[in-house]
């Protein structure tokens, strides 16, 4: 039986690496142009975060293998910021719900409330709703590039045996593999380190969390947590 880290990821999050192994920037497929970086001048962001707080949550997260730098804050419209948020649903807590219109990932809480985080999702054409559930969690997991990217993007034929997970791994420091029926998709929630792709299309069906946000939810979510996403 073949393991999910050893399956080629049909989502090819962003199927990536950066310089010196291959290329972050040269298999982003969606592009962010026109969502330059926010100036945080000033005591507060627009979202009432003061900006204290901000670089508080997304600052460096020492980690048992691999430490996390801190994010770089200017490159994220302040709206993505983590935060409670009223959300009204018949989802029991601790549900995952994917937003893709928005760009936002909600984990329902109690009370009529839910974190929400800012999100990358898919880019036109691989955008796809649905439920699912959490079969299997990753801390560093390996990444394979898919046939049909090698193909496409001939330089990453050398990690055609799997990616070892590390900071220069696409899929990041935490992955929830998404099932359905008991098979795995080929999707998944993942972590990434690239700020600047928070709110865009740009996957090819996965989604992606700042890492520190990622940190939060991955260790919040058991296997076998409902995932819902929504329609685009």
């Amino acid at each position: 039986m073949i393991m999910d880290d050893e399956i080629s990821n049909a989502g090819e999050v962003i199927a990536v690496a950066r310089s010196g192994l291959v290329n972050r920037r040269s298999f982003l497929l969606g592009s962010a142009a026109g969502l330059g970086a926010l100036g945080l001048g000033g005591c507060a962001t627009t979202d009432g975060m003061s900006l204290a707080e901000a670089t508080a949550l997304y600052g460096p997260v020492p980690d048992k293998k691999f430490p996390i730098p801190a994010a770089d804050i200017s490159k994220v419209d302040p709206k993505y910021y983590r935060r409670t948020v009223r959300y009204e649903t018949k989802e029991a807590p601790g549900t995952i719900v994917v937003d893709p219109a928005n760009y936002y990932v909600y984990r329902i809480e109690e009370g009529g409330n839910a974190t929400r985080y800012g999100a990358n999702v898919g880019r036109d054409g691989f955008l796809w709703s649905g439920d699912a559930y959490v079969g299997r969690k990753a801390e560093w997991p390996t990444w394979t590039p898919p046939k049909e990217m090698i193909k496409r993007q001939p330089e990453a034929a050398k990690y055609a045996g799997g990616m070892p997970g590390g900071p220069e791994n696409p899929l990041g420091a935490r992955t929830l593999y998404l099932y359905q029926k008991g098979k795995y998709t080929l999707y998944t929630l993942y972590s990434t380190s690239d700020p600047e792709t928070i709110g865009t299309n740009l996957t090819s069906g996965c989604t992606g969390l700042l890492t520190q946000d990622m940190f939060d939810l991955y260790g919040r979510t058991p296997v076998n947590t409902k995932v819902v996403v929504l329609p685009a």
